[in-house]
């Protein structure tokens, strides 16, 4: 299965069909910005004028797209994909959306012969560029297993997490998780900075106890605490995930009243800082408490 049809190279899309293309595939893309396609043909990819031109006679068809309408709308309307793949071919979804939606892609595409799995993406641009990055994986085993060499071209960490739809939902935890965290830390460090401690005090004594966690360790001394917003995860896609995140937890009758309460802290930060990383939640707290939160020297 060798021929791949991409559609949406965007800022975490395009470095993983540049690794697909390094992979050995055949590789035909499309995207709404030609100069990504121009970019992808110096590389030795094929460009497509539409989704349709993409699709025929792809062995796998991909998607990586920035929410659930449209990903909807790619598969199944007019000229969408579901039109134009080829019956024995196999669907991969990498965009972050609601696993409802999936599984309603998912239902329809089964109909008509293809096999698919929701494959959304985690961690930063940086190892979308190197390729290692992680995925959770829902769908059917063999089908994963199928495609294992492909995704191996994008990421070096592969989790299966069950039947269709529960890579979405998983990736939906995962983001609802590291915006609250996020969150959480950046009032707790202006309380201690306010207190008289220093970043590096809480950091390190935080490092020692029960408390110890990735996003104040290792992410934010690296990114918001250096002064570094440069965006790896949009901020408005995060609020994007937030919101899919509630409604899941909606549909399941789980009440998420610290989910709201950091949802209404992503919609400030994504209307200031829309395309700066989510971690700019650590400037609200900073324009709010009137300091900055820098490791010295920083």
């Amino acid at each position: 299965m060798k021929r791949v049809g991409f559609i949406g190279i965007g800022t975490i899309g395009m470095p993983m069909a540049k690794n697909i293309v390094r992979g050995g595939y055949d590789v035909t893309v499309f995207d709404l910005a030609s100069a990504r396609i121009a970019e992808m043909r110096e590389l030795g990819a094929k460009g497509a004028g539409s989704i349709a031109e993409a699709v025929k006679g792809q062995d796998i068809v991909i998607t990586m797209l920035p929410d659930a309408p449209d990903v909807e709308g790619a598969a199944l309307g007019a000229g969408g994909i579901l039109e134009s793949i080829r019956r024995d071919a196999i669907y991969i979804d990498l965009s972050t959306i609601d696993p409802a939606t999936t599984r309603r892609v998912g239902e329809r595409f089964a109909a008509r012969g293809v096999r698919m799995i929701d494959s959304p993406v985690t961690r930063s641009v940086e190892q979308a560029i190197t390729g290692n990055l992680a995925l959770l994986i829902g769908g059917d085993v063999a089908v994963f297993e199928e495609v294992r060499p492909l995704l191996a071209c994008m990421a070096d960490t592969m989790t299966h997490c069950g039947p269709l739809g529960n890579g979405s939902a998983m990736k939906l935890v995962n983001n609802f998780m590291s915006a609250g965290i996020v969150s959480l830390m950046s009032e707790a460090m202006a309380m201690g900075v306010k207190a008289g401690l220093t970043l590096e005090l809480m950091i390190d004594a935080s490092s020692k106890t029960g408390t110890r966690n990735f996003m104040l360790q290792e992410f934010l001394p690296s990114r918001a605490f250096a002064g570094n917003f440069k965006a790896g995860f949009f901020s408005r896609l995060s609020l994007k995930d937030q919101r899919l995140a509630l409604s899941m937890a909606e549909a399941g009758g789980v009440e998420a009243p610290v989910g709201r309460t950091v949802y209404g802290l992503l919609e400030q930060t994504a209307a200031k800082y829309p395309t700066d990383d989510f971690c700019s939640l650590v400037r609200i707290r900073e324009e709010q408490a009137g300091i900055q939160l820098r490791l010295k020297g920083k």
